[in-house]
């Protein structure tokens, strides 16, 4: 009899459907649905079934649509979904069918930042200052222990969203009020973290890191979102082996076995300060954006979708994996505001990098600006030298221009 695995993919969108491909290629499944809006044309084959929800965050429509499926197919082996913003609810359905897979407790852990830092602590973890604001109160006494700057942002924030830096008191709780902060809003502060940015990616299972890889933003997120001229890079360098790395490795490791991970992927957002130390800014339960998934394959030649099934699906890992390039993705935004107007410079840029271009999306003329540091396209370079692939981000980010108007 096939495992009947349900995805939760609400929409539709190109990353969210190469890991729907990569499961429906596992042997021995059903693949089952539950979407808000429906995929077309060959990827509306990929599901055995389908059941549409109207709110595709809300449990109860969740619970109902694994009721649907549950009776036509029969009990589900898996549930899974690679969106943040599902991750506790998806918990909370496997528990309810008795599913295996991470439960609701580590989930929230993992989705409330807040929770997530104070279990970080607890376990010595160097981690960036925090404290959870409900009033001016805990404004003041926060800004007494960290200073200035620090960053405010939703417990439940994702992707440097609704995420800002304030740099006294008078624009701390200015900014607290606008985010709505009280008893039953509260939001959270930290302390503002200076150094180079980078991520930590892992596979584990058992609790244990199967795999592990280290990108680096250029420059960080909240500097990118700050500043709209900025085309952010995020670059794969090719060796990583390092002991310049050791410690985020251990941190990595540690940080897993602290929240309780089982069987999964994550993405780690960390800095190296001045001083070389090492510091956590939160570790999300889930592959990561901002192409670092693509990224991630295409470093190590493999097929990262499939390796994310094959661990929350078979509770399996095909490695070891060689680090055999280095890849980058610079991500294309303009000033201004408005629509997509035009796109300048993409015969030099071809003429330039284009051997290196490994996958690239050109904004949509037409299309409204996207509000983060992504932008409204991207190309990815990837070769063996780690030096080529930072000349021809800087060759893209200084040569493609997006422009608006409207």
């Amino acid at each position: 009899m096939p495992r009947n695995v349900i995805f939760v993919a609400p929409f539709p969108t190109e990353v969210t459907m190469r890991f729907v491909r990569a499961a429906s290629k596992l042997r021995d499944v059903r693949l089952l649905g539950v979407v808000h809006t429906p995929p077309g044309g060959d990827d509306a084959k990929l599901y055995a079934d389908v059941v549409r929800v109207t709110k595709p965050l809300d449990l109860g429509d969740l619970l109902e649509a694994v009721e649907v499926l549950r009776r036509r197919h029969g009990a589900p082996f898996r549930i899974i979904g690679i969106l943040e913003a599902l991750m506790v609810q998806l918990a909370q359905a496997r528990k309810h069918f008795g599913v295996p897979g991470t439960p609701p407790e580590v989930a929230e852990l993992f989705r409330d930042k807040s929770l997530m830092k104070a279990a970080l602590r607890s376990a010595g973890l160097p981690v960036a200052r925090s404290r959870v604001l409900r009033d001016e109160g805990d404004a003041r006494s926060f800004a007494e222990e960290a200073g200035f700057p620090m960053v405010l942002k939703p417990p439940a924030g994702m992707g440097a969203k609704s995420t800002y830096r304030v740099n006294s008191l008078d624009e701390l709780w200015r900014a607290a009020r606008s985010m709505g902060a009280s008893e039953r809003n509260p939001i959270l502060a930290e302390e503002f973290l200076r150094g180079q940015e980078f991520s930590f990616e892992s596979i584990s299972l058992g609790g244990r890191p199967q795999i592990t890889s280290i990108s680096r933003y250029l420059p960080t997120c909240l500097e990118a979102l700050e500043n709209p001229w900025i085309q952010w890079c995020c670059m794969l360098p090719r060796d990583v082996s390092g002991p310049e790395f050791d410690p985020v490795r251990a941190v990595g490791a540690k940080t897993i076995a602290a929240l309780g991970l089982e069987d999964g992927m994550t993405h780690m957002e960390w800095f190296r300060r001045p001083d070389g130390s090492t510091v956590i800014g939160e570790i999300a339960q889930r592959p990561p954006g901002a192409n670092i998934s693509l990224m991630t394959g295409l470093a190590h030649d493999v097929d990262l979708y499939r390796a994310w099934v094959r661990a929350v699906v078979d509770g399996e890992f095909d490695g070891p994996w060689k680090r055999k390039y280095a890849v980058g993705s610079a991500f294309l935004r303009g000033m201004g505001h408005g629509r997509v107007a035009a796109v300048t410079g993409v015969h030099e840029t071809w003429e330039a990098v284009g051997k290196w271009v490994v996958e690239a999306k050109l904004p949509s003329i037409g299309a409204p600006k996207a509000d983060g540091y992504e932008g409204d396209g991207y190309v990815v370079v990837r070769d063996e030298r780690t030096e080529v692939v930072e000349k021809a981000l800087k060759t893209i980010v200084e040569t493609l221009r997006v422009h608006y108007a409207g």
